[in-house]
């Protein structure tokens, strides 16, 4: 099983009224929840780690999981209100007001031997929940024990209007990606970490210090990825005409991590092995993934038929 460990919330994203008004409609998401979505809509085991509210917007979250298989069984239910995040869209790119005061997602706490990680192909962590400094403990204290058992992805999934105290939050997303196997982040995200656009030399420090894979999404410019192994490669976005960007770095990580599944490199042991060609591969099926995603509203990630022509590509040996 693959799992993912993070948010989920309740988007309310911006729509007109019959009538001409603004309007908003609520649809379940979270960075964290949305990549588990994906990787079970693509057909992999898939399943959430996190907190899950038993109110009305809670039960949206968890009918919206498991209409699309995704496993709850490591989720935690509980009575504390969901997080809701109100989106509005600036030059493009969507902006985020969150109301995330003592939530579900923001109260899930860590106990040690609920997940038995020898059974875990992966697991994913990143996004708001890593804001606060409990959350980032948590989470940091997950990863201690998932660290050797299985493999980690980390994409920090940057929300600056939540960061209080961003030398200490940059100091958390390091020890994150130090901890990792797998590193993605957007441009935006490296931007407001690091400053600039020196990917390649933060990306040889972490493989440096054990990371396996680092990628760096960069919208239409499409990605990059360096590799211990396959070394750097860059694969371009394919052309889509594009309604809505929410979720396209979720379908991305997702089909990431669903491609190195299937073709058997998604294990620490055989990740570090992998060549340019499967790497490319992988790449390009998590580009097509994320170009669907933004060819329709809101986060909603694509089923394997939906992309049915770029798996054949993927298993290509």
């Amino acid at each position: 099983m693959l799992l993912s460990c993070g948010d989920a919330l309740v988007d309310f994203l911006p729509v007109k009224s019959a009538d001409g008004r603004d309007a908003a409609v609520p649809v379940a998401g979270g960075s964290c929840l949305n990549i588990a979505v994906g990787m079970a809509r693509l057909g992999a085991p898939a399943g959430f780690v996190g907190g899950i509210s038993t109110d009305l917007f809670g039960r949206i979250i968890a009918d919206h999981a498991l209409g699309s298989q995704v496993d709850l069984r490591y989720a935690t239910r509980s009575e504390h209100q969901t997080t809701l995040a109100f989106v509005r869209h600036v030059g493009g790119e969507p902006q985020y007001a969150f109301y995330d005061e003592a939530t579900a997602s923001r109260r899930w706490t860590y106990r040690r031997g609920s997940i038995p990680f020898d059974e875990i192909e992966a697991i994913h962590i990143g996004s708001t929940t890593l804001t606060h400094d409990e959350g980032a403990a948590q989470a940091l204290a997950m990863i201690g024990d998932a660290r050797g058992a299985t493999t980690v992805s980390f994409d920090p999934n940057c929300r600056p209007n939540l960061v209080r105290h961003k030398a200490r939050y940059v100091d958390q997303m390091d020890a994150f990606a130090a901890a990792a196997d797998i590193v993605r982040m957007s441009d935006v995200d490296f931007e407001f970490l690091y400053g600039g656009r020196d990917y390649g030399e933060r990306a040889r420090s972490l493989i440096a210090a054990g990371a396996s894979l680092v990628v760096v999404t960069r919208g239409i410019r499409g990605a990059q990825a360096w590799h211990g192994e396959a070394g750097l490669v860059e694969v371009a976005a394919p052309a889509t005409d594009v309604v809505d960007t929410i979720g396209a770095g979720d379908s991305f990580q997702a089909a990431l991590l669903f491609a190195l599944r299937a073709i058997g490199r998604i294990k620490r042991g055989t990740l570090v092995q992998m060549n340019s060609k499967e790497l490319g591969r992988a790449l390009s099926f998590a580009s097509v993934c994320a170009a669907f995603t933004c060819g329709r509203a809101g986060a909603d990630p694509p089923r394997q038929s939906d992309v049915g022509s770029a798996f054949p590509h993927l298993l290509a040996g």
